[in-house]
């Protein structure tokens, strides 16, 4: 016959991660089970009230993906993860590395350690479901005093590379996305005739 530890045990998948409050549902003495199991290995303790049960790889134990933390950590599916890194990509000057993933979300703010990693959970009205390369030109705008080296110079490329987007993608995420003072810069910045005749 399983002990009351086992049969808790057993109900627990490797590779996912539970919050504490969840688990009591399967144990009457959650707290007891937790620690006992995560003494033996068999559970990793994540933060306060989150736990990792721990997936098996020819290569060792595999850390929770950041999709499976973020969400049990907000317990809501509505997030975006993104990275000022990304902004390296784009061609436009910028070249600071970072350490922190941002999670736009609409329910938690501010810096987090989940496991080893760490967040920058920033609450958001609108966000995508995936990144584009025309929202993460708003979001550069939206950040620039932050995330650039030189303003201006990222701008004077910004403007330059204006033409190579999908304009009507491009108006949308402005829309979408923009801070006030981003849709002030779009507007100031690009002329009608260097956006296919369209005003943001």
């Amino acid at each position: 016959m399983m002990t009351a530890l086992e049969k808790f045990e057993d109900q627990l998948r490797a590779g996912k991660v539970y919050r504490r409050e969840d688990l009591s549902r399967l144990s009457k003495a959650v707290d007891r089970h937790l620690k006992e199991l995560s003494s033996q290995g068999k559970l990793r303790k994540l933060a306060a009230g989150l736990y990792y049960r721990p997936r098996k790889t020819v290569f060792g134990e595999a850390p929770p993906t950041d999709v499976e933390l973020v969400g049990a950590f907000l317990r809501d599916d509505r997030f975006l993860l993104t990275s000022p890194n990304a902004y390296n990509a784009l061609g436009l000057g910028t070249t600071q590395l970072y350490n922190d993933t941002i999670v736009y979300n609409h329910k938690r703010h501010g810096h987090f350690k989940l496991g080893s990693r760490k967040f920058d959970f920033r609450v958001k009205p609108a966000f995508p479901k995936s990144v584009s390369r025309e929202f993460l030109w708003v979001e550069l705008v939206n950040n620039l005093d932050s995330v650039v080296e030189d303003a201006t110079q990222v701008m004077v490329r910004l403007k330059e590379k204006a033409p190579e987007l999908n304009q009507h993608l491009l108006r949308k995420a402005v829309k979408a996305y923009g801070s006030m003072r981003t849709r002030k810069i779009f507007e100031k910045t690009f002329s009608n005739d260097q956006v296919g005749g369209h005003a943001y």
